[in-house]
């Protein structure tokens, strides 16, 4: 057909040059195919057409029906108006890959009478031969769409079988020609991803991870060439690398094909597929272990995806790695009744104070499982935990200290990696600089600069680099000899915070289980450790308006003991040396003691009601004339009977103790030390 055969309607309308490649690397690489297609325009000349549009918006988009073509519809909306005459193409699949594009445009081009043009010829849709040619060539198109994809799935599934398919691989691993998928040979970024590793193993938090190494100004690699790869440059680490390290199982030595999916729906009456939805590890398509060298093991993998899983918020049998707040037991305790885990609210204005409580009923409608203050059962179990790790304080402390001294060493290792590869690219930036010709001034003056921006980078790495590098860990145990008895004071330390102490209590107790005993007013609590041993505690609830600063019970009980017997101010002084605090935690006074006894209804001690049955140490010196160090010493010898309410509160001493023949015989001795008689003992020097 020839530009006679066309009508002049159809001349006198625009011909429309339609331009497609399916990829950005068909556009960048298949420039001979681009220009035969932009050549139509003159073929369109030669038919006549003096209106010629060429639309390229489709370069680099699929015609398989689930990519947006803009350039398209605006075709599609050209037919509908009836401007087009003549639509060319270099073939059908430029056009469309899918049967649906494909005849929704012959329908339109039939009733516009609008004329497809291709290498081949001239083809009307109105004329069933033509008609039929065409829907032809777009089965055969689609169909050879069809046959290609499932050829190179059929052949990449074959060849990741045998873990041979080049898949784009993380950071820490590169591609050898001959032996395969390998590690990096950078050492820094292989050191780099060790310690992400050994940090979550401490840590046992993405976030506590990131946030470590920020403190630290550790660095990580990211593309600088598009995603491919051969490329990077270093800038701080964020939290999506630390996160696609742990999550990804190529680290650990596994090679995986088809751990992702694709996703197709129907939007606005077209298909659209979306990318990148990750499967189950169970349900991946290609699984392959120990098929390259691994940062860690498949075990250690496997840990740290359900360590990340519990750190979810929200989920059921979520138990976080210590994310501080007030409350310690935060997420770690389990409602007996329901099998819920315990929220936590806060209560009390300003000055609020932590509520353990189960949320089940309450959602249901229903009364909650249980409610309970949290400061005594928190204060009840670091006591409990404080017990248990007593024996092993001083093995721990060394081990605390030889994992600290250790972080420290790979710091600095981190460092002089960092610090070395400054140096290289300083020197490099010297060697340029050097080689310029120097009267080439526009070059010669950026050479420098880089120049000088390396040489300060080295400066700065140095500046941050200790001065004195331990190189080798010696822990002295003389060092941790008395941490066993101060284990308490450093427990509530003021700078130990409660994110410490929950990371802390979560590497020796697994769960807690707790119950209330309404009966009593107790809350059961059942402690399951890491070791695989249970133990039960019980601690009182507290009544409705009790608030958090009343006495202990332990020092009410020193208290009822002593008085009648003793002074407020002998009380306090014994309290104080016991280590007992006030509900306020202050020291005790005369004036606090006796204050506890009006509320508490405790008698107080009166001199005049004293019968002269039990004597203080002071009263019997005086009674017997004789000093008070020669009354301890008689105490402390068994001589004189002595009693004391709790320990290191003052003697009592019975009256009629004081007339027994030991204590008058005691008493008796002059010029002699106060020894112990012994009949078989001859003296050394007799006594005139």
């Amino acid at each position: 057909m020839t530009s006679a055969d066309l009508p002049v309607t159809v001349l006198q309308r625009k011909a429309v040059v339609y331009v497609r490649q399916s990829s950005q690397s068909q556009v960048m690489t298949n420039l001979e195919s681009q220009r035969r297609q932009y050549d139509l325009v003159d073929i369109a000349r030669s038919y006549g057409f003096v209106d010629i549009e060429v639309i390229d918006d489709d370069l680099g988009r699929s015609a398989s029906g689930t990519v947006a073509r803009p350039g398209f519809d605006r075709l599609v909306a050209w037919l509908c108006a009836g401007k087009v005459g003549a639509v060319l193409c270099f073939d059908a699949s430029r056009l469309a890959r899918n049967g649906r594009d494909w005849h929704h445009l012959l329908e339109l081009c039939g009733l516009v009478e609008a004329r497809v043009i291709d290498h081949d010829g001239v083809y009307n849709a109105c004329h069933p031969n033509d008609r039929l040619l065409l829907g032809m060539k777009g089965s055969i198109s689609e169909f050879e769409l069809g046959v290609l994809r499932a050829r190179m799935l059929d052949a990449a599934r074959s060849k990741a079988h045998r873990g041979e398919l080049r898949l784009s691989v993380p950071f820490g691993y590169v591609w050898h020609r001959e032996a395969g998928l390998g590690l990096d040979p950078d050492i820094r970024l292989q050191e780099v991803i060790r310690l992400i590793y050994a940090r979550f193993r401490e840590l046992g938090s993405a976030r506590q991870v990131l946030l470590s190494m920020q403190a630290e100004q550790i660095h990580f690699p990211r593309p600088a060439d598009e995603g491919r790869m051969t490329n990077c440059i270093w800038q701080p680490i964020r939290y999506r690398n630390v996160i696609s390290v742990l999550k990804n199982p190529f680290y650990a030595g596994v090679y995986v094909y088809g751990k992702s999916e694709k996703r197709t729906s129907i939007v606005e009456g077209r298909a659209r597929r979306t990318y990148g939805h990750y499967k189950p590890a169970g349900t991946w398509e290609v699984m392959i272990k120990d098929h390259h060298e691994g940062y860690i093991g498949w075990d250690e993998f496997e840990r740290n995806q359900k360590q990340l899983a519990l750190n979810a918020y929200g989920r059921q049998d979520g138990a976080k790695s210590g994310r501080g707040g007030k409350a310690l037991l935060s997420s770690l305790l389990t409602c007996a009744r329901c099998g819920q885990r315990l929220s936590v609210c806060y209560r009390g204005g300003p000055i609020s104070q932590p509520v353990y409580r189960c949320d089940r009923g309450n959602l249901a409608g229903q009364p909650r499982c249980m409610t309970f203050g949290a400061p005594k059962i928190d204060t009840a179990v670091a006591r409990e935990l404080l017990r248990a790790v007593e024996p092993l304080a001083i093995e721990a402390a060394i081990e605390a200290e030889r994992m600290h001294q250790e972080r420290q060493e790979d710091r600095r290792q981190i460092l002089d990696l960092e610090l070395q590869q400054a140096r290289y690219e300083a020197g490099l930036a010297e060697r340029r600089y050097a080689a310029c010709d120097p009267d080439n001034r526009l070059i010669a003056a950026q050479l420098e600069k880089n120049w000088e921006a390396a040489l300060r980078r080295v400066r700065d790495l140095e500046m941050r680099k200790p001065a004195h590098d331990p190189t080798t860990i010696v822990v002295d145990p003389n060092a941790f000899s008395n941490l066993a008895e101060n284990l308490s004071a450093a427990w509530n330390a003021p700078d130990v915070t409660m994110r410490a102490r929950q990371q802390l209590l979560r590497t020796l107790i697994a769960d807690i289980i707790v119950d209330v005993d309404d009966a009593v007013r107790d809350v059961v609590l059942t402690i399951h450790w890491k070791g695989g041993q249970h133990s039960e505690l019980r601690v009182r609830k507290p009544q409705s308006g009790e608030h958090g600063s009343a006495t202990a019970e332990d020092a009410l009980e020193v208290i009822r003991g002593m008085a009648g017997r003793w002074s407020d101010e002998h009380i306090a002084a014994t309290l104080n040396r016991m280590g007992f605090p006030t509900g306020q935690g202050k020291t005790w006074t005369a004036h606090r003691v006796r204050s506890v006894r009006y509320v508490r209804g405790i008698d107080a001690y009166r001199s005049a009601d004293k019968n002269g049955e039990w004597l203080t140490q002071a009263e019997v010196a005086k009674a017997l004339g004789v000093s008070s160090y020669l009354v301890r010493r008689l105490v402390s010898t068994g001589v004189l009977p002595a009693v004391q309410v709790v320990p290191r509160a003052p003697y009592q001493i019975r009256a009629a103790d004081l007339t027994s023949e030991p204590v008058k015989a005691a008493i008796a001795r002059k010029g002699r030390p106060l020894r112990d008689v012994d009949a078989d003992t001859l003296p050394m020097f007799t006594y005139t």
